[in-house]
């Protein structure tokens, strides 16, 4: 059976109102929880009617990228860069990328001083980009919704420090009991219209009422499964907002209590040790925080297995970040057979085309 077919659509990025759908070639796609997802395609230009219609939708920082999958929307985004290229013997095609919606907030910065007490850290998120949005030119239309987290948290954001306002969600979310976020596209059932949604977990974004079974041999056509020390550490320290009330006075920046993990070095562990920095927190609770959310990711990094699916066998499809599948594997490496449970934090999407199948990767942590 044939997979359905995909579309791009080219949208205004502020009305969403359709500019054009355009064939492509060489589709790539792919999202993740934690990071920004991106696009990319080749637009043929095969004469100068349609060179004309993409001339005219093609307007990167302006431009909305949508991409169908038969009537779903299994992606939405930002288009950022265009390259026209003619190859000698003059065929025409237009190469571009986008990113997810979350990218447009790496463009958006506070410029105002803005102070929350005792607030829920998802009310603090949906605050960042009420913010963002409630400026003249600066909503897209995402939407949120009105859940809690149960988390309260005390935040000054000042305009001196020009923040981007992605790097602010970023590390709300990163401290000790803190969320994951991203932005979800997808085609509401009732109303059919298109939707940027904030999607918010505490402490982890979780889809799906039932598990998915995937096995390799089967609709697992691959793997890749990392082991990695570089990134791992067991004692952390983390720098914050460096203090310039006297100038006359050498200046230091706030630090964080030193953790060092005892259990792990009484284990027969050697000391590894890592740091981070936070230039904007002024607050030592606020840095104590960090640091140890960032030494709990680092003593033991996680690992991302990296499988390759046969997408017709899967089921699979984007609205399932955040779910969790049943891997079993028997080989070589696993002869006994691996039987675990792991969560999709990022999935990467290669269309069929001519001589291929339609398949995924699928990036997983521990459920």
């Amino acid at each position: 059976m044939a997979a359905p077919a995909y579309r791009v659509l080219l949208c205004d990025l502020r009305t969403d109102q359709l500019l054009d759908a355009v064939p492509v070639s060489g589709l790539s796609i792919d999202d993740y929880i934690g990071k920004a997802g991106s696009l990319s395609a080749t637009i043929p230009l095969p004469n100068a009617a349609v060179a004309a219609r993409v001339r005219a939708a093609l307007v990167p920082g302006r431009t909305a990228v949508w991409v169908e999958r038969g009537r779903e929307i299994w992606w939405g985004g930002v288009l950022w860069t265009a390259s026209i290229q003619s190859t000698e013997r003059g065929f025409l095609s237009a190469q571009i990328q986008a990113g997810t919606w979350d990218t447009y907030l790496d463009h958006r910065m506070v410029v105002d001083t803005l102070t929350a007490t005792g607030t829920d850290q998802f009310d603090l998120a949906r605050g960042l980009l009420d913010y963002v949005q409630n400026t003249p030119g600066g909503d897209i239309g995402i939407t949120v919704g009105t859940e809690l987290s149960g988390t309260l948290r005390d935040r000054t954001y000042s305009r001196y420090d020009l923040p981007k306002v992605r790097d602010l969600l970023d590390q709300l979310a990163s401290v000790q009991g803190g969320f994951e976020w991203r932005i979800a596209s997808y085609r509401d059932a009732a109303s059919g219209r298109r939707v940027k949604r904030l999607q918010l977990g505490a402490p982890t974004i979780r889809t799906g009422t039932s598990e998915i079974v995937l096995d390799h041999p089967g609709p697992v056509l691959a793997y890749t499964w990392p082991v990695d020390a570089t990134v791992q550490a067991n004692a952390w320290q983390s720098r914050g907002a460096t203090n310039n009330d006297n100038q006359a006075e050498t200046s230091y920046p706030l630090m964080s209590r030193l953790l060092v993990d005892s259990e792990e070095i009484a284990a027969g562990w050697p000391r590894l040790d890592g740091s981070s920095d936070y230039s904007t927190v002024e607050q030592q609770p606020t840095l104590d925080a960090h640091a140890s959310a960032d030494l709990a990711a680092a003593l033991h990094p996680r690992t991302i297995p990296e499988l390759t699916v046969d997408m017709a066998r899967s089921g699979l499809s984007p609205a399932l970040l955040g779910a969790t599948i049943r891997l079993r594997i028997r080989d070589l490496w696993w002869p006994d057979g691996l039987d675990e449970r792991y969560r999709v934090v990022g999935l990467a999407i290669t269309p069929p085309e001519r001589g291929h199948s339609e398949t995924a990767k699928l990036y997983l942590e521990a459920a």
